[in-house]
């Protein structure tokens, strides 16, 4: 049976849950258990913090996990880890932040003290600027630590930057690391040959799930004089679907579309002469 390790909290939490739900698997927990077997994929699911995650897959207790790329780099099993896939969730941009007009640039940052939640990262990325710092090493909260005198300035995880603002704090220089969820195994992990069928299945489903969410099926009744530039508009995968209609002179066409452009698809369609423009959305795809 195939281990999957799910965030058991956090903003990757609901997420990771609802893409593993559309995705066919059984996630649901009751009572918060730490623990759901589906008996029907042959796969059992272990909530634990991400933080967790990176470190128990990485050391093949577990044989893949849903976390963050920061959490990984943080934890320092990003050279035991292999991602499999890019989630395109929980995005996040570790900065350092200070006060307001406190500090220039992050070179003024050299000497001062810098509270974090993620050493490993703070380590790296000032020995890759050229700067020392002393680190304060917090488990949360660590956008109070300027406020409370524990700290100068503080290097955290950026979501939104809500925290910060409310802080009264700002980000200095660029981020320091992007990041998003992504699906991860263990780089040395042997496995037998049913899990890794099983891994090549979820990631499969997963991938298919991403896909459906990006593109829309767009069905539409288009005259022949139009056809070519109809096509041209709707490109689709490979090709798009073309049908004769019942009346002469008209044809029905299927494509995928990415959802993002489908309002501005359907204008251009229209503008062509094509009528009885339908657009539908897709759950899962397979490509």
């Amino acid at each position: 049976m195939l281990r999957i390790a799910v965030p058991n909290k956090g903003s990757l939490n609901a997420p990771a849950s609802q893409l593993l739900t559309e995705a066919g698997y059984r996630v649901h927990r009751e009572n918060k258990a730490l623990f759901v077997t589906d008996n029907t994929n042959n796969v059992q699911f272990v909530f634990l913090r991400p933080r967790d995650i990176a470190v128990h897959v990485g050391s093949g207790v577990l044989d893949v996990g849903i976390t963050g790329q920061d959490l990984l780099a943080a934890s320092g099993t990003a050279e035991t880890t292999t991602e499999l896939l890019p989630l395109g969730f929980g995005a996040s941009q570790f900065y350092f932040a200070a006060p307001v007009q406190a500090f220039g640039s992050v070179m003024d940052l050299d000497g001062k003290r810098v509270a974090t939640s993620f050493p490993a990262l703070l380590e790296a990325a000032t020995s890759r600027i050229g700067i020392k710092v002393e680190p304060v090493e917090l488990e949360g909260a660590v956008e109070t630590a300027v406020e409370l005198g524990l700290a100068d300035a503080i290097a955290d995880v950026v979501e939104t930057g809500a925290s910060l603002r409310a802080a009264n704090l700002a980000t200095i220089g660029g981020s320091i690391l992007r990041s998003e969820a992504v699906l991860v195994r263990g780089s040395s992990s042997a496995l037998s040959p049913e899990r890794e069928q099983a891994i090549s299945v979820l990631v499969r489903r997963l991938h298919g799930v991403l896909i459906a969410r990006e593109y829309v099926m767009m069905d539409y009744n288009c005259p022949a004089p139009a056809l070519q530039k109809a096509r041209e508009i709707t490109p689709g995968m490979e090709a798009p679907t073309v049908s004769r209609l019942d009346e002469d002179g008209w044809f029905a066409v299927r494509a995928m579309v990415l959802r993002k452009q489908a309002q501005a698809v359907m204008d251009a369609l229209w503008d062509t002469g094509a009528r009885a423009i339908l657009v539908t959305p897709l759950e899962a795809c397979r490509l």
